[in-house]
């Protein structure tokens, strides 16, 4: 009884065991089955980012780049030649208006005025002597004529006393046209002395400006008309750049530009359209625009490099997306939305309109939620999509 008793006991025990193996086998299986199933998904995901659809506020923004330039250049240079005596200002150095800013030896220049001044004196002589002499021969004429009326003077004498007068009086004018000629060499020499002040000079603008540059040294022999400074009018400052023909149509004068420049990072110069370029340049099919800043601190300084942004147009509430986003298929224009699982994306033909700040406007339809903004190459409408920065959140959190 005893050993039917222990075998009827050994029976069940490998009967429990054998269950229990199976039942662990079993879970196994699914397991396996569960995890090869949700990999094989995952295999078959393709990676991308994502980013917000937005919505607001929508500036049309155009960059362009550009150049300063002085609102007005004056180049001193000499009316004569001359021998350089010395030059008063140097770069940097602000010039009133009408201040002398070089000499020019003079002593050649006071020596001509000089002999100009002694010729006139001569000549003024001379026509005195040539008045006094007229003045006698139109006393003897009237004498004379006097006289042949009373029968005393004969008619010879008469004549003879006519023809002293008209050459006294051609004398006279001889010496009275003698002294204008001295007078006007006089004056010449007198302005020709003056043009060794050379003078800088401007008929609008600022009483002061700045000088930009100098070409000579003191002691230099120049020409006439050779540059010896070039000064600059500062208040305000020109900014110069080019227009493609699709923008050249939305410029016109008094627009509002803001103006930046890398000496002054995050600071806005604003300015306003000055003059719009009423021709093309053959070349580069651009036309050249002009605009003008206060420049009040003189902060800008001309040969500056510029960027010039002008707002097109403003949008009060307009769908945007990144301008990455965008892409082609089958000739249609569009983007993938990610779908509300998160997993999926579908494909949606939109009509773009304003572009700015790497955004793009979305006419039409009116989407929202998240748009793959990278890995659209590989995706399809339905594709199955695997957000890598979700990844990166889920990741950080299992970490934490």
């Amino acid at each position: 009884m005893k050993f039917g008793f222990l075998k009827t006991s050994l029976i069940v025990s490998i009967v429990a065991v054998s269950t229990a193996v199976g039942v662990t086998l079993v879970r196994r299986s699914g397991d396996e089955e569960e995890r090869s199933g949700r990999g094989s998904r995952e295999a078959r995901a393709v990676p991308v980012e994502v980013k917000e659809i937005s919505r607001g506020e929508m500036e049309q923004r155009r960059r362009f780049s550009g150049t300063l330039t002085p609102s007005s250049q004056l180049s001193v240079a000499p009316k004569i030649s001359g021998r350089i005596a010395s030059i008063h200002y140097d770069i940097s150095d602000p010039v009133e208006r009408g201040a002398v800013v070089a000499t020019l030896d003079d002593a050649e220049f006071t020596q001509a005025l000089s002999s100009a001044r002694a010729d006139l004196r001569v000549a003024e002589a001379q026509a005195s002597e040539a008045a006094n002499r007229l003045e006698l021969a139109e006393r003897e004429l009237a004498r004379v004529r006097t006289l042949e009326e009373r029968g005393v003077a004969s008619a010879a004498a008469l004549d003879n006393a006519q023809t002293e007068y008209l050459m006294r009086q051609s004398a006279h004018h001889v010496a009275e046209a003698n002294l204008d000629t001295r007078r006007a060499a006089v004056s010449t020499a007198e302005i020709r002395l003056s043009y060794t002040q050379i003078t800088a000079t401007w008929s609008e603008g600022d009483e002061s400006r700045v000088v930009a540059e100098r070409f000579k040294d003191d002691g230099d022999t120049v020409a006439a008309n050779t540059p010896l400074l070039s000064v600059v009018r500062l208040r305000p400052i020109r900014a110069v750049f080019f227009v493609p023909e699709r923008d050249y149509g939305r410029f016109e004068r008094g627009q509002t530009v803001e103006i930046r420049t890398d000496a002054f990072p995050g600071v806005i110069f604003p300015g306003r359209v000055s003059r719009v370029s009423p021709v093309f340049q053959e070349d580069s099919r651009q036309a050249r625009v002009e605009v003008l800043s206060d420049n009040e601190d003189e902060r800008l300084k001309p040969g500056m490099f510029i960027r010039a942004e002008v707002v097109f147009q403003t949008l009060d509430d307009a769908i945007a997306v990144p301008q990455e986003a965008i892409t082609r298929r089958g000739g249609e224009t569009g983007v993938f939305v990610v779908n509300e699982d998160g997993e999926t994306v579908s494909w949606k033909k939109v009509e773009t309109g304003v572009e700015s700040g790497g955004m793009v406007q979305i006419l039409e339809p009116e989407i929202e939620g998240r748009v793959v903004t990278l890995g659209q190459q590989l995706l399809g409408d339905g594709s199955t999509i695997r957000i890598i920065d979700d990844e990166m959140i889920d990741d950080e959190g299992e970490e934490s």
